[in-house]
Order: C-alpha cells, then sequence, then structure tokens
C-alpha cells in the first residue's frame, strides 16, 4: 500500500496513538506532529507505546495556535518528513489525533487506486463559502493578521479595524487565486512536493504568514497552481454547528458514522470507548468501492443545529435558554385568557370546562396562590401553586404550564387583581387568545359587604389597573388575538360573543351554543355604578347600565336556530 498518514496532535494522545498504531500495522506509514506545549512526559509517553512500529515517525515540533501560521508549519514540517522518510508513498492523508477510520485502511487504499492523479482537497473561492465564521472572507487575503485571535482578541479586532479605516490592503502574490476549505486532506505526493519545493515558496509562506486561518487556504490554495485534477472535498467527515465549532462524536453516534460510509471521522471523543473499539477491530471485506456519502446524515445534523439554535417551541431549559424575541414561539401552543368571565358568570369554569372537554384554571396569578383547574396544589409538570415561587418568573410559570398541557386548549382567567408581570409576554404572544369584559371588576365590589369607602378606594385602583391593561393591548406589536366588550353590552347580548368563543377553542362541527353560563343577579347595578359616579368615582369601563333596568341577557335560541 502507497499510502501515508500525517497526524495533528495535541490532546489525548493514548487515543492518537492507538490510531496511530491501527494504520502503521495496516502497513502505512505514519508522521505525527505533536504541538510543543504538550509536557515532553506525555510525549515520551506516546513514543513508548509506539515504539514497536517501525513505520511511525515523530517530526519536528511547533507551537501551535488556532487560526495561526503554526498549524501549517506543523504541517509542513510532517510532510517534509513523511516524503524523505517514506520513497514508496504516493498519496498523503492529513488527520487529526482526534480522527478516527470508520473502514478498513484497504478499502480506502483499493478506493484512492481507483481514481490516480486526483487530489481530494476542499478548495473553493472566498466568494463560494458559506461557512466562513467572524465575518472575514476576501478580508483575510487583503489584510494582515499578526495577532492571535484567541490569545490577542483585543489588539486583533483594532488592528483589523484600524486598517479598514485606514484603507490599508495588500497584494496577492501573483499567480495565486485564494482558495478555502477544510485543513484535512489526501494529496498525492507530486502535488504535495511541488508544493513544498515551489521556487517560490518562501514568497508564499512569508504572504500567508499573516493570513488568517491559514490552515485553511495554504494546502488549498497552492494544490490549485500544482495539482493535475482536484476534487474539492475532504474524506475526512467533519461536521460544524452554526458557530463554526466541530460537532463531537459519542458512543451514540456508532450507527450514524456507519451510515455515512466515510473512510475517516472527526472529532471523536477520547472517552467513546465504543467507537474506538467497534471501528479499530473491523476486519478487510470485498473491495472497498463504495462511495463516501456523508449527505447521508446532513438531514440529522441540520435537524440537530435547528433543535440548537430555535429549539421546540415553547420550552425553555437551562441548556437552551434563548435571548428575548429570540425564542422559536413564546409558547407551545394556543391557549385562551378570559378577563372578567368569572366576575359576571357564576362558576364560569365548570361551565367551559364541560362545554369545551377541557381543564379550565382560576386566576392563576391571583395574589393568594395559582388557582389551578379542580383546586389542584400542584399541577402537571410540578408545578407548585406557591405565589412566592410563580411570581419569581411569572412568565416562566406560564410556559411550563402550557408545554405541560399542550395537548389540551389551557384556558385561564386574568384580572386587574392580579399579578400584571405577565401581561406584556401574554400579548405578545400569537398563541394567546384574550378575551376582555372591561369593568366586569366592579360586579364582585357590588355583591360585596364592604364599607363603601373601601369600595370606592378599590374600584379606583381595579379601573387604573385595567386601563393600563387595555393600553398594553392596543400597542402595534401586540401579537394575541384580543377581543373586548364594555361590561354592559357583553351583559345585554352575551350568547353570541360566546358562542364565538366557543368555536374558536372547539373543533368544527361541534354542537352550537345550547347552555348558557348562569349570569350572577345584576339588579340593582346600575344603581350602584352612580353612587361610585356620586363619590367622585366614574366607572366608565362598565360602559352604560340604566339605573333602574340592569340589563338581561337574551336567550341564545336565534342562534342555535340558525345553528339548525
Amino acid at each position: 500500500m502507497s499510502l501515508g498518514f500525517l497526524m495533528l496532535c495535541h490532546t489525548a494522545l493514548d487515543r492518537a496513538a492507538q490510531v496511530a498504531r491501527h494504520w502503521a500495522q495496516q502497513g502505512c506509514p505514519v508522521v505525527i506532529h505533536v504541538d510543543a506545549r504538550v509536557g515532553e512526559a506525555a510525549l515520551e509517553g506516546m513514543k513508548r507505546a509506539l515504539d514497536d512500529c517501525a513505520d511511525v515517525r515523530f517530526a519536528p515540533r511547533h507551537r501551535c495556535e488556532w487560526g495561526t501560521w503554526s498549524l501549517v508549519a506543523a504541517m509542513q514540517s510532517a510532510a517534509e518528513l513523511m516524503l524523505a522518510a517514506f520513497p514508496d508513498v504516493s498519496r498523503v492523508y492529513a488527520a487529526s489525533g482526534s480522527c478516527l477510520p470508520l473502514r478498513p485502511t484497504a478499502e480506502l487504499g483499493d478506493w484512492l487506486d481507483a481514481r490516480p492523479d486526483t487530489d481530494f482537497i476542499e478548495s473553493v473561492t472566498t466568494a463560494d463559502v458559506g461557512w466562513t465564521q467572524g465575518g472575514l472572507s476576501l478580508e483575510r487575503f487583503t489584510l494582515r493578521f499578526p495577532f492571535a485571535w484567541k490569545r490577542h482578541r483585543w489588539l486583533f479586532d483594532r488592528w483589523v479595524t484600524l486598517q479598514r479605516r485606514l484603507h490599508l490592503q495588500r497584494p496577492i502574490p501573483e499567480g495565486i487565486e485564494p482558495h478555502l476549505g477544510s485543513q484535512w486532506w489526501c494529496l498525492t505526493r507530486e502535488t504535495l512536493e511541488a508544493i513544498l519545493t515551489d521556487p517560490r515558496r518562501g514568497e508564499f509562506d512569508r504572504y500567508f504568514r499573516t493570513v488568517w486561518i491559514p490552515d485553511e487556504s495554504y494546502f488549498q490554495t497552492l494544490a490549485r497552481r500544482h495539482a493535475r485534477r482536484i476534487e474539492s472535498r475532504s474524506l475526512t467527515l467533519s461536521k460544524f454547528d452554526f458557530q463554526g465549532k466541530p460537532h463531537i462524536f459519542y458512543d451514540d453516534h456508532l450507527q450514524l458514522l456507519r451510515r455515512s460510509d466515510c473512510f475517516v471521522a472527526r472529532k471523536i471523543w477520547p472517552g467513546a470507548d465504543g467507537l474506538y473499539d467497534h471501528f479499530l477491530s473491523l476486519e478487510p471485506g470485498a473491495p472497498g468501492r463504495a462511495e463516501p456519502k456523508p449527505g447521508r446524515i446532513d438531514r440529522l445534523f441540520s435537524q440537530a443545529t435547528a433543535r440548537r439554535t430555535r429549539g421546540r417551541a415553547g420550552l425553555y431549559m437551562q441548556s437552551r435558554y434563548p435571548r428575548e424575541h429570540w425564542e422559536n414561539g413564546r409558547t407551545a401552543t394556543r391557549y385562551s385568557v378570559f378577563e372578567g368571565f368569572t366576575e359576571l358568570f357564576e362558576d364560569f369554569e365548570t361551565w367551559l370546562g364541560r362545554a369545551i372537554g377541557a381543564r379550565v384554571h382560576g386566576h392563576l396569578y391571583a395574589p393568594d396562590r395559582a388557582h389551578f383547574a379542580g383546586g389542584e396544589r400542584l399541577f402537571n409538570g410540578c408545578l407548585s401553586d406557591s405565589a412566592a415561587l410563580r411570581d419569581y418568573v411569572p412568565t416562566d410559570f406560564l410556559t411550563n404550564l402550557i408545554w405541560n398541557t399542550r395537548s389540551e386548549h389551557p384556558c385561564f382567567q386574568f384580572g386587574p387583581a392580579d399579578n400584571q408581570a405577565p401581561a406584556g409576554f401574554v400579548a405578545a404572544d400569537p398563541n394567546a387568545r384574550i378575551s376582555v369584559i372591561t369593568g366586569a371588576w366592579a360586579v364582585p365590589l357590588f355583591r360585596a359587604a364592604t364599607p363603601f369607602d373601601e369600595i370606592r378606594a378599590r374600584a379606583a385602583r381595579l379601573q387604573k389597573t385595567e386601563a393600563e391593561h387595555l393600553g398594553l393591548l392596543r400597542n402595534n406589536w401586540v401579537r394575541a388575538q384580543v377581543r373586548v366588550w364594555p361590561l354592559a353590552d357583553f351583559a345585554a347580548a352575551p350568547a353570541e360573543p360566546i358562542q364565538d368563543i366557543l368555536d374558536e377553542i372547539t373543533p368544527r362541527g361541534q354542537p352550537r351554543l345550547t347552555e348558557m353560563p348562569r349570569m350572577v343577579d345584576l339588579t340593582g347595578f346600575g344603581r350602584f355604578l352612580q353612587t361610585l359616579r356620586n363619590a367622585g368615582m366614574n366607572p366608565w369601563l362598565a360602559g352604560d347600565f340604566p339605573l333602574e333596568d340592569t340589563p338581561q341577557p337574551a336567550p341564545p335560541a336565534r342562534r342555535a336556530r340558525q345553528a339548525r
């Protein structure tokens, strides 16, 4: 076999040694570069582990740092040693210490032999690259980057800003067009020798020394200058997330990796004993002609990226708590908020629950506690009715409740006496259906056996709070569906709005409204409102009630006949 491997290692040297031994035992020379920042004791341990492998060499060491020329220098040193020490090698495969072969090496050799004179290196122009991270594409070749991005981030950013401000640009060497791609390639001996012995190598090295992330552009650019035929792809399976960071493969990715038919994968978790045991023990089978198919698993990685960045609508977790307005849907399903209904109708929650076939909550944000359906003290998802726990993060309390009852149509009551903290969140939620009977807070005051001075003061507070809430619901950023009725209008003809609400909640085809919730006795309510006016408090949100004849609800018979 005429295939050799270069390995760049900086951590988990025991795993890298295990892979190097596997390749060497398959008849493939291996040259290892160990980062100069790794201690001598660790390096000596790796050398001892590979003492009996005659075709393993260790290249001169460089202190490597991400995004800098040091990584190219390390690869150059390892490649020069490979070409000098192993004259029979006709192909050189660049890998990292975290790479793992997924198929027998003989299959890779057969596959490459069927494609002579072809270099496998991802190599595309900056105009065709959609995966560059950090806002730099062509600028990485026209500006200078003498400072390491990770170690001197402040200097890096200021130096880039200064060059842009002064319009400083350097020329690209004549005869090359910058290309980008994965640093894990497989080149023919002829191409690699031509790159390393190019008469203009000194000029090219000086130029790329201050290019940003040159390990993704040096060989990718110069291969275009010397290769006879390039297939612009890497034979190493390497997946990246939306931030440009590599996905790490664990033991539970075994079937996923097998399905890809790729020859080598990166990055493997050092503790993935199952992956190392399985893939390093594969026996050569039939001639390996199967084409690598990384696209087979692209859909799963796209789904994983979407799950990580967008999450599931209405689900908030410690592992993925989005910034405000970045959430994928504020809540998990549609829900209804009723304001003023329990005040106007007796036992409204029971009636509505019976009408829609679901549990209906009371005032979840009442001052004393969360009034769950059925008087429960602990609800789905271990939500406590404690007001203190609820008010710690009121919106999270609501999103948790809706997530845990998303198979139903959650309904709850709200009003001006409740904690108003979640009002803005609900108003901006497209899933919310808000139905408001304004001024209904006056009905319990009308029926209360409380001194009038206290009633008047409380009425003023409740009306002020409700007016502010209604103002919030009129904002142009509101995404909830909002219905508002003055109490006087609703009490005069409740059948039609109630039917509209039920039509919205229940599936189509459900029977029309045949039973109305029982309205509280409003006899004398008009006089009560006038008394408040006489005392200097105008309950204008309740609407225009006559002093003597309080409106009575119209029967729903007309709507029912229309339905029939």
